[in-house]
């Protein structure tokens, strides 16, 4: 069992899930049932899983819940380029969060790899 908050990926998803929370609160109104809660709730995931799966007796069960982390990353990623496509963020923002995340998947796939 590995203590999720000792985690780097943990700590760094928990503080990009919070810039996705800033970022997303300059969303329009309309969209607080749409793109704004879905990126929400996916990058929530991000840490949730992290979390969840550190307190599995297996490496194998842990590697199945990274795997869900860099799945819910992915949507996020997605979910972030239709947000610059309709405006509601800029390049800089885009890139700056997409390089955060990139970060995030990168360490995730790293760590996943080491739990087989």
């Amino acid at each position: 069992m590995h203590r999720f908050k000792d985690l780097e990926i943990w700590k760094k998803s928990r503080l990009f899930c919070s810039e996705i929370y800033s970022i997303t609160s300059k969303f329009p109104d309309s969209e607080k049932f749409g793109l704004t809660n879905q990126l929400r709730r996916a990058s929530v995931s991000i840490p949730s899983n992290i979390a969840e799966g550190s307190s599995r007796k297996s490496n194998k069960d842990f590697a199945r819940f990274l795997q869900i982390t860099l799945g819910s990353a992915y949507e996020v990623e997605t979910q972030l380029l239709i947000a610059f496509d309709l405006k509601f963020i800029d390049n800089d923002e885009l890139d700056k969060l997409l390089k955060n995340l990139d970060s995030i998947i990168k360490m995730t796939s790293k760590f996943k790899s080491t739990l087989k």
